[in-house]
C-alpha cells in the first residue's frame, strides 16, 4: 500500500558547483545563476549554494554571494547557505552577513551551517580539522544569540568578540537554519541542540544511506532529553537523480559529464583503494546511489529514503553538471511533473473522480438520454399544443 504522508515533499537543487577545468568560470558562475531562475518558475522549493576553496572544480568560494545574486532574479524560491563553512569565518562577520542576506532576498534565506568539507581548504587557512566540528558548535552559538539580537562579548582560541552585535537583525525573525550532516552522529546532535534542520549530503551514498536512521535517531533522542521534538519536516536528503524518458537516454546523457565530473574525484582520491573514484556510472546506478532513469525508477528512490526518515522534508537534487542545461532542465521538469504528484498524492482524488465517472457512466448516460427524450416529448407537445389553437382561431 502506498504510504500516506503528513506532509508534502519539497523539491530543491544543491549546487556545490561542480565545474570541469576547461570551461570559463564566468560562464560557469552565470549557469548556476540561471539554473535557479529555471527553478524558481518551475516552482521547486529551495535552491542551495555551496562554500569551497580549493581543488579547481567547486568554484563558489561564497554561497552569500551567489544567493545575493539570484535574489535578485527570483521571486519565490527559497535560497540557503549549502554551507557556510564556520570555521573559516568570524561569527560576528558570518551572522551579519546572514542577516542582511535575508533583507535581501526579502525573508528567503535559509542559514546552512558546516565545519567545512575539504581539508585542503583548513589547510591554507592553518586549521586542524580536528577541531572543525567543536568549531561549528560554538561558532552555531554564538551566530544564533547575535541573530536574535543579543550582545556578546567573548573570547575563545579562534574569536575574539567585545559588545558583539548585529545592528540589523533578520528580516524573518524565524530564520531556519539547518546543519550539515552525513555519515558521524554530530550533524544530528547539533541539530537538535540548535531546532535546527539536518542537511544530509550523503543520503544515499555508501554508508551514508545507512546512517541516515541512526543520525535521524540520535537527533530525535537528543531533542527529547532537552524536552524538544524534531520535525521530519526540517530534513533535507541529498542525492544524485536524472532522468529521461527511458533508462538508456538517461544514461547516453549523463555519461560524457560523468567522466568529467569523475577527473576531479580522481584528482581527489584514486590513490584510496574504495573510493568511487574507481566506480562507473553504472556501478553507482546498481548501488542504488544515484538514480539515471525514469520517473519511476526516482519515485522508487525516494519510497527507499521513506523508509529511513518518514515524512523527510525536501528532496534536494545535486548538481554536478553531469548533463547539459537542456537534458538537465527536462529532468528536473520530469520531476516536478511526474514525480512528486506521486509522492504527494496530487492526484488520488483526480483518479478518484476518473474512475467514479467510468464506473457510473451507463448510469449518466441514461440520464442524459432520458432528459434528452423529454425534451423532445415536451417540445412535440408544445407544437401540438400551438397547432391546435391556430386551428380553433381559423374556425372563430
Amino acid at each position: 500500500m502506498t504510504p500516506v504522508r503528513t506532509n508534502r515533499l519539497r523539491l530543491g537543487v544543491f549546487l556545490a558547483p561542480f565545474h570541469p577545468l576547461d570551461e570559463s568560470p564566468t560562464l560557469c558562475l552565470e549557469r548556476d545563476l540561471q539554473l535557479a531562475e529555471f527553478a524558481d518558475r518551475l516552482g521547486l522549493d529551495e535552491f542551495w549554494y555551496g562554500e569551497h576553496h580549493s581543488g579547481g572544480y567547486e568554484i563558489s568560494a561564497s554561497p552569500e554571494l551567489m544567493i545575493a545574486a539570484a535574489a535578485q532574479r527570483t521571486r519565490r524560491i527559497r535560497l540557503g547557505t549549502g554551507v557556510v563553512s564556520l570555521p573559516y569565518h568570524s561569527p560576528l562577520m558570518t551572522a551579519n552577513r546572514i542577516a542582511q542576506l535575508d533583507h535581501l532576498s526579502q525573508g528567503r534565506l535559509m542559514f546552512g551551517a558546516g565545519p567545512g568539507l575539504l581539508v585542503s581548504d583548513a589547510h591554507m587557512l592553518g586549521l586542524d580539522v580536528g577541531d572543525s566540528r567543536d568549531k561549528l558548535d560554538s561558532g552555531l552559538n554564538v551566530i544564533l544569540r547575535l541573530l536574535r539580537g543579543e550582545w556578546v562579548t567573548e573570547h575563545s582560541d579562534w574569536y575574539e568578540l567585545r559588545d558583539a552585535h548585529c545592528q540589523v537583525l533578520p528580516l524573518n525573525r524565524d530564520l531556519e537554519v539547518c546543519v550539515a550532516s552525513t555519515f558521524s552522529p554530530n550533524g544530528g546532535k547539533l541539530a537538535a541542540k540548535y531546532g535546527a534542520g539536518m542537511l544530509c549530503l550523503a543520503s544515499t551514498l555508501y554508508g551514508g544511506f545507512d546512517a541516515l536512521t541512526t543520525n535521524w535517531q540520535i537527533a530525535c533522542s537528543t531533542a527529547e532529553k532537552m524536552g524538544q521534538c524534531m520535525s521530519p519536516a526540517s530534513i533535507r536528503c541529498a542525492t544524485d537523480m536524472h532522468i529521461a524518458p527511458s533508462r538508456q537516454q538517461a544514461l547516453d546523457e549523463v555519461g560524457e559529464g560523468y567522466e568529467r565530473y569523475l577527473d576531479y574525484i580522481r584528482n581527489q582520491s584514486e590513490h584510496l583503494p574504495d573510493s568511487p573514484a574507481h566506480l562507473s556510472i553504472e556501478d553507482l546506478i546498481a548501488r542504488d546511489e544515484v538514480i539515471v532513469g525514469t520517473p519511476q525508477d526516482a519515485i522508487e528512490q525516494i519510497r527507499r529514503l521513506e523508509q529511513k526518515v518518514p515524512d523527510f522534508g525536501c528532496l534536494l537534487l545535486l548538481d554536478k553538471n553531469w548533463a547539459s542545461t537542456e537534458h538537465k532542465q527536462r529532468s528536473l521538469e520530469m520531476l516536478a511533473r511526474y514525480v512528486l504528484p506521486v509522492i504527494n498524492g496530487d492526484n488520488v482524488n483526480r483518479q478518484r473522480s476518473f474512475d467514479w465517472a467510468r464506473e457510473n457512466r451507463q448510469h449518466f448516460t441514461d440520464v442524459i438520454s432520458g432528459a434528452t427524450q423529454k425534451a423532445f416529448e415536451k417540445h412535440a407537445r408544445e407544437e401540438a399544443g400551438d397547432d391546435s389553437s391556430q386551428t380553433t382561431s381559423r374556425s372563430a
